[in-house]
């Protein structure tokens, strides 16, 4: 049986049309006056419905839920004014595996809206805005590859190709970028200057584009030659700087994406674990830093190790790092009953020598509350994505086979 629950402004407007019905027309209000009133409290009510949070949800998930805009955007962290188109995918994800396709919706809704001014006309969408959805900054490759995962897990949960045009537009904008060494290109800076190539936004696409054709396959060719060690079986970052040659997130994105990739690449991210002091509250933790420095542990990261681990059924592991995500909980400072998980543990460097914004160590942050979220729940947003149907001889990555 289905029950209808109590809504004070549906019982207001079934009063309302009671009322105006007993009365003369020229006792109250005029029929069009009465049709505003009926429109605005249909609209308002209906809004307060969709908007509606559910009761009882952990407070990590309930912090996520509260950053949500009147624009249909999260702000990436409290009280920043910033709203990442990265962040906001993965809260796409996180909505749709919640079973709450509505507040994934709102997200898309907002590119689909600009589909035309950004993404086609403008060079790509916007890597990041204001909470209000406006004045966009630099666009980054691999952000779109994550917006389309989103859209990926939507059709593929719901069965609906409502945001067909969308994907569509996405996956030949990645196409497009690509180039004749099978790379994807970065992407444009904010004034004009290109991105170079980034290996994890290549492995984004990679994931992203649906299928196996001569585009993955191009890919595999270029990381094979460019960003691959042979000796120790792992992906690389950056071969033009050998200090920042390795980066921490290939470990558990190489990993998650990548068929067969052997688990030893998840413990040779051995090399970034440290210990730090949490600014917040001064107890010291140990976990994964972005890069060798080991100048601070970056906690969206450990919590991408931690989905890692679930993965590869090494359930104790994601629960020790678990244990440790869970000692770097805020509380909001805004919401009541709700926590999130600052980006860092401290003040330092992320990859490479670039510091880390002045609140990264000290206020929620949508990423790694949201990995931390997936590892909880034992959900990896990169599984839907892994090419099953690779052929061996382009398999670069298990020994003995070469493309």
């Amino acid at each position: 049986m289905t029950y209808l629950h109590f809504n004070p402004k549906l019982y207001f407007l079934f009063i309302l049309v009671a009322f105006i019905t007993s009365c003369q027309k020229d006792e109250l209000l005029y029929s069009d006056d009465i049709d505003v009133v009926l429109d605005q409290t249909i609209t308002e009510a209906s809004k307060n419905e969709s908007d509606e949070i559910p009761t009882n949800l952990d407070p990590y998930i309930n912090w996520v839920y509260h950053m949500q805009g009147t624009s249909g955007l999260l702000e990436s962290a409290e009280n920043s004014n910033f709203v990442s188109l990265y962040d906001n995918a993965l809260a796409a994800i996180l909505f749709i595996q919640q079973d709450n396709p509505e507040r994934a919706e709102k997200i898309f809704d907002f590119y689909n809206a600009r589909k035309e001014t950004e993404l086609s006309s403008n060079g790509g969408f916007y890597q990041s805005r204001n909470t209000a959805g406006e004045e966009g900054e630099r666009i980054w490759m691999g952000d779109h590859a994550w917006l389309l995962i989103a859209l990926n897990h939507y059709k593929a949960t719901y069965k609906s190709n409502k945001y067909q045009s969308l994907g569509t537009a996405l996956d030949h904008w990645l196409r497009s970028m690509q180039n004749e060494d099978g790379s994807i290109m970065g992407g444009v800076n904010g004034d004009g200057s290109l991105i170079p190539k980034v290996t994890e936004g290549i492995l984004m696409a990679f994931n992203a584009v649906e299928g196996y054709d001569d585009f993955h396959k191009g890919i595999l060719r270029f990381l094979k030659k460019n960003r691959w060690d042979s000796n120790l079986g792992v992906l690389i970052s950056w071969p033009e700087n050998p200090k920042y040659n390795y980066a921490m997130d290939l470990h558990p994105l190489g990993n998650g994406i990548i068929t067969d990739m052997p688990d030893d690449v998840l413990f040779q991210a051995n090399k970034y674990l440290n210990n730090q002091t949490l600014t917040v509250t001064g107890e010291e933790i140990t976990g994964y830093c972005f890069d060798e420095d080991k100048d601070v542990i970056w906690l969206e990261g450990t919590a991408q190790m931690a989905v890692a681990f679930n993965g590869i059924g090494r359930f104790d592991k994601s629960q020790e790092l678990i244990a440790t995500l869970e000692k770097t909980l805020l509380n909001s400072t805004i919401i009541e009953n709700a926590q999130g998980i600052p980006y860092a543990s401290n003040q330092g460097t992320s990859y490479g020598t670039g510091l880390l914004w002045d609140h990264a160590d000290i206020a929620p942050a949508l990423s790694s509350t949201i990995w931390y979220a997936f590892a909880k729940l034992r959900f990896n947003p990169l599984h839907l994505g892994r090419k099953n149907n690779i052929p061996n001889e382009d398999k670069f990555w298990i020994p003995s086979i070469s493309i």
